[in-house]
């Protein structure tokens, strides 16, 4: 067989590369002018961890009465505006993040699509940019918007990039890198005009971390699962949500085997949630002013972004590195893999873990104050334990053991509950 006169592969990075050769590599200016407009602001969680980088915010919005109190108390003298549709003008900023709705995104949402009600909102930020280009673009979204409608919810989003000469890439991680224990895996996606964005997020590659990483003492899970799907965690909670459509709070559970019979089966209170998002305790409690609803905190959290994963990609905005580019050539009609970069319709996939960094690890039991611990309440975990009870997973027999004991204590606490979840599973 003839050897091939050059390598395909290589022909075909260099190809994507060049699109990038005139690339700022020198990062943004000094700490303090790097400037950032807040949308779908959220509680602040992007824009907490850039201005731990070294940025300053210059424009907030947010349509969310609770999380513009949070903003207001957290980021004072900042221009806050309600609705990103009447926003006519970006400022003169270096960058814009964007943290869209994920309603329509995420599988515990409602899977409509990139242009759904409420995730089609990011449209607004194609519509601002294009008036006013600016630097750089973050975006911030689900795991599942990489295969959301065979891909096209991607496809979307590079498309209207690229249309506007932005080159791109992006990058799945998991918000444990950043030292804290939740199991939180999103989408990281810049864009920008003049930086190279794969010397931000391709740069750091620590591969995912040996079992000894994590303790063996408490194990976090979803009690709203237990059918198909657990969300099972090792000295870590699975992904914080936003809770039930009318409000009321789901955060997970923790399984503590060593603990008292009465407390192995808790939940972290809502100070706790905030500091597995990366925000300082009482980050939230400015929304009480406006709600004094339990779920309404729980839903700012559970939809936040992780701080310390925006505080480093502000770092390497600062400073950027060499990027790591092993990969393969990525055509339209592939499945998007967990990390890529492109431009002018020319794609590469790379070969990177969820982990860029293994930042110090706080353990879920030095985080949750397991004596104080709300316990999972009589109705949860009845419910969850019918489930497990009808599905097909397998579980470890002391952890169903301890569900069942727990429960059946609850509900001697509770009796009512126990006679809902009853009767709610005669009606199934």
């Amino acid at each position: 067989m003839d050897t091939p006169l050059f390598d395909v592969h290589e022909h075909l990075r260099h190809s994507v590369d060049a699109e990038f050769q005139s690339c700022n590599l020198a990062g943004l200016r000094p700490q303090g002018s790097f400037s950032v407009a807040g949308l779908f602001a959220g509680i602040g969680g992007i824009e907490l961890g850039l201005h731990q980088s070294g940025a300053r915010t210059d424009l907030l919005c947010e349509w969310s009465e609770p999380a513009q109190a949070v903003l207001a108390a957290r980021f004072p003298g900042v221009p806050l505006v309600g609705d990103v549709q009447q926003l006519d003008r970006l400022p003169d900023v270096d960058l814009v993040a964007a943290g869209f709705p994920c309603t329509d995104l995420s599988q515990a949402g409602l899977t409509k699509g990139i242009k759904g009600e409420a995730s089609g909102l990011v449209g607004e930020v194609f519509r601002l940019i294009e008036d006013r280009r600016v630097p750089l673009l973050m975006l911030e979204n689900v795991r599942n918007m990489l295969v959301l409608d065979k891909g096209e919810a991607m496809r979307f989003l590079v498309d209207e990039l690229e249309a506007l000469g932005y080159r791109w890439a992006y990058r799945l991680v998991d918000s444990r890198f950043t030292g804290v224990p939740q199991r939180r895996q999103r989408v990281i996606f810049l864009a920008s005009q003049d930086l190279d964005p794969r010397a931000v997020l391709f740069a750091d590659e620590a591969g995912k971390p040996n079992d000894d990483r994590y303790r063996e003492d408490v194990y976090g899970f979803s009690w709203t699962e237990g059918l198909r799907g657990l969300g099972w965690a090792r000295d870590a909670v699975p992904t914080l949500k936003a809770g039930s459509t009318i409000g009321i709070p789901s955060p997970p559970a923790i399984w503590n085997p060593s603990g008292p019979v009465d407390r192995r089966i808790v939940t972290p209170q809502i100070e706790e949630a905030e500091q597995l998002q990366g925000f300082p305790r009482q980050w939230t409690e400015p929304a009480n002013e406006i709600s004094n609803s339990k779920g309404t905190r729980w839903k700012l959290v559970g939809n936040a972004v992780t701080a310390g994963v925006s505080r480093w990609v502000g770092e390497r905005l600062m400073q950027p590195g060499v990027p790591l580019l092993e990969g393969r050539p990525l055509e339209r009609g592939n499945r998007w893999p967990t990390a890529a970069y492109g431009a002018k319709g020319k794609a590469w996939a790379v070969d990177l873990s969820l982990w860029p960094r293994h930042e110090t690890y706080q353990h879920l039991s030095d985080l949750v104050d397991l004596h104080e611990a709300p316990r999972l309440s009589a109705r949860a975990s009845a419910g969850f334990h019918s489930r497990t009870q009808r599905a097909s997973l397998r579980f470890v027999e002391a952890f169903i053991s301890d569900i069942a004991e727990h429960a059946a204590l609850m509900a001697a606490v509770n009796p009512a509950a126990q006679q809902f979840s009853e009767l709610s599973t005669m009606v199934r």
